[in-house]
C-alpha cells in the first residue's frame, strides 16, 4: 500500500490523534453549561458532523454550528460567545488528555527515516493546533509535530472544508506532488471521499466514532486498517 508513495498526508482528529469522543466530551459541557441538559453522546457527536458538513463553504463553519447550539438550546448568549466559551472548556482536554492513536507516533518515526515528506491535512482549527504543536505534553513527548511535519494545514488554510478536496490539492500543490505519490490517512467518511475527489489513494484507521459509517469508509478507502500497528510489517519492507 506504501510502495512507490513519497508523499503521506494524515488527518489529525480521529486519525493521528484520539479526539473525537473528547470533542463530544466537550461539546457535552458545553450544552450542559448553556441550556442544563444532559445530552447522550451520539446525538452531540451527529448533531455536529452535520453542521460542519453543512456548512463547510462558509468562512468559519464551527462558529455556524455554535449558532445551531443557540437556536437549538435558546442559549442567552451569542454565537460568538458560545465559541469562546467552546474554546475555554476545551483547554484541560487539548492540553493534557488528548494523545495519539496507539503506534501512531511510531508510524511517523518509520516513515519519516524512509524519507517520506509528512504533512498533515485536517479541518481542525489553527489554534488547537498550535496547542497540540507547543503545549500537548503527550504529542511532544512521543513525536513533536514540528519535528516530524514539513507542512501543518489547518481549517483556516482552505476556503472549504473536507468532503471538499481542497487542502488536499493544496497539500499537492505545495509539494509538487503528483496523486500517485500520495496517500492519505483518513478515518471518516468525509475525509474519504475528499480524498478521492483529489484523486489519491487512502488508508482508513478505524475509530469508533465513525462506526455508522464502517460500510461505507471499507466501500470507498483502498485500505482499511484496524489499527496502526498493522501498518509496521509494511513500512519496514520498503
Amino acid at each position: 500500500m506504501l510502495k512507490n508513495k513519497k508523499f503521506a498526508f494524515f488527518d489529525m482528529d480521529g486519525t493521528l490523534i484520539d479526539s473525537v469522543g473528547i470533542w463530544n466530551q466537550i461539546d457535552q459541557k458545553l450544552i450542559e453549561k448553556l441550556a442544563n441538559k444532559t445530552i447522550d453522546e451520539t446525538t452531540v457527536q451527529n448533531d455536529r458532523d452535520t453542521q460542519l458538513k453543512k456548512f463547510n463553504a462558509q468562512p468559519n463553519p464551527y462558529l455556524c454550528y455554535c449558532q445551531y447550539i443557540k437556536d437549538k438550546y435558546s442559549a442567552q448568549i451569542s454565537a460568538e460567545e458560545i465559541i469562546k466559551l467552546r474554546y475555554e472548556i476545551a483547554q484541560d482536554f487539548l492540553q493534557n488528555i488528548i494523545d495519539y492513536k496507539p503506534q501512531a507516533d511510531l508510524v511517523i518515526k518509520k516513515l519519516k527515516a524512509k524519507n517520506f515528506t509528512l504533512a498533515i491535512t485536517t479541518t481542525t482549527k489553527r489554534t488547537n493546533m498550535d496547542i497540540y504543536r507547543t503545549l500537548n505534553k503527550n504529542i511532544n513527548a512521543k513525536a513533536p509535530l514540528d519535528e516530524y511535519f514539513d507542512l501543518i494545514y489547518t481549517r483556516e488554510d482552505v476556503s472549504k472544508i473536507k468532503p471538499d478536496p481542497e487542502v488536499y490539492q493544496k497539500a499537492m500543490q505545495k509539494f509538487n506532488a503528483k496523486p500517485e505519490e500520495c496517500i492519505i490517512f483518513e478515518d471518516s467518511l468525509i475525509g474519504i471521499e475528499a480524498a478521492k475527489k483529489a484523486g489519491i489513494e487512502t488508508i482508513a484507521i478505524y475509530d469508533k466514532y465513525s462506526d455508522a459509517d464502517t460500510e461505507a469508509i471499507k466501500a470507498q478507502a483502498d485500505f482499511y486498517l484496524h489499527n496502526y500497528t498493522e501498518l509496521l510489517s509494511s513500512i519496514d519492507e520498503l
